[in-house]
């Protein structure tokens, strides 16, 4: 069996715990006998070390910022003042500082936001836009490829464009109200906070989404069949995202490399289109590193190749602000007295 771990942990361990294991280079065999182990939960404070999340504080600010500068002009103006710039800068890392062992629970619940294992969730066909059917068709593709039913569990397959739907659909939301109370005259300093956090938030995900080695199971080392010989390693993730850009890539690399505004048609198809664009250069990303391109200052293709990649997820993430702008003009569908509506009644009275 492959050493890297699959993303719930082994041994009934918690991911957050095989990772700091994994990176300390302990093989599978070690920890399924950690794992056995009746004092394996009093060994964990011994060996953790950092863990490493998408693109890392430099690589998400970076991402939010570029986009924040970059803002069409009809989006309202306090979005485009240097404070609420630095605000959504600030705000780019926000859900990574959430993964802290000073709060358990919530690093354990929203962690498989951060990715999506597209080799595994294609096996349940099109993906379907509400999590809860998603959840309910992992599941059943479990029960149908039994061998698999562990790694098609959602917490391993990740759910990364659905908090991403759904944390637009919040900034969508706010910006609607700030419509409605400016056409009003009324107060929009409140929504106004509302509306740079949620674009902020959003930002962190959007950026996720552009870094391969969080659209594919070879998350952190090749698994499987390696005819190219790339790296088993479990230091690549944040030996790419974190420690290479932070001391070679710069604003000024990755903003040439924006591309124009490009309206959004139905935000969940595009992200999935840009989801799947991202996870084509999984294979890429490994062959540079073959290559050392993300050791030391790597090589210009490497450079470039990342510069590419936040260059992606800042051009994303003004397009879906911008798209949740104009959206947010749209009327609200109304009510009606069928199947869906029915059933969306039955669960809010739950």
């Amino acid at each position: 069996m492959p050493d890297t771990p699959p993303r719930g942990g082994w041994g009934g361990l918690p991911r957050r715990f095989v990772r700091r294991f994994t990176a300390a280079r302990y093989t599978h065999a070690d920890m399924k006998r950690l794992a056995r182990s009746s004092f394996a939960l009093l060994l964990l404070p011994l060996f953790s070390v950092p863990a490493s999340f998408a693109w890392g504080n430099d690589g998400h600010k970076m991402i939010n910022r570029l986009a924040a500068q970059n803002l069409p002009s009809d989006l309202p103006a306090f979005m485009r003042t240097p404070e609420a710039i630095s605000e959504i800068e600030y705000l780019g890392p926000e859900p990574d500082r959430w993964r802290s062992r000073a709060e358990p629970e919530l690093s354990a619940e929203q962690a498989p936001d951060h990715f999506i294992d597209l080799e595994l969730a294609d096996m349940i066909g099109t993906l379907p836009r509400g999590r809860y059917e998603y959840i309910a068709d992992l599941y059943a593709a479990g029960l149908t490829h039994p061998k698999l039913a562990s790694e098609l569990q959602p917490d391993r397959v990740g759910f990364q464009p659905y908090i991403t739907e759904e944390v637009w659909e919040r900034l969508k939301s706010a910006m609607r109200d700030y419509r409605e109370l400016s056409a009003h005259h009324e107060d929009t300093k409140p929504v106004e906070a509302a509306i740079l956090f949620y674009a902020g938030w959003l930002g962190h995900y959007v950026g996720d989404g552009s870094q391969p080695l969080h659209v594919t199971v070879n998350y952190n080392g090749w698994t499987g069949p390696n005819p190219n010989g790339y790296t088993t390693d479990h230091g690549i993730h944040s030996r790419f995202e974190s420690a290479f850009v932070s001391a070679n890539i710069h604003a000024s690399d990755v903003q040439p490399l924006m591309t124009p505004l490009h309206p959004i048609g139905d935000e969940w198809t595009d992200y999935l289109a840009y989801l799947r664009h991202t996870a084509t250069f999984v294979d890429k990303l490994y062959q540079l590193d073959k290559e050392q391109g993300f050791e030391g200052s790597g090589s210009q293709e490497s450079r470039q190749f990342t510069a590419d990649r936040l260059a992606a997820g800042a051009s994303m993430l003004r397009d879906m602000i911008a798209a949740a702008w104009t959206k947010s003009a749209e009327p609200v569908p109304e009510w009606h007295e069928n199947g869906e509506s029915k059933k969306a009644g039955a669960a809010q009275r739950k």
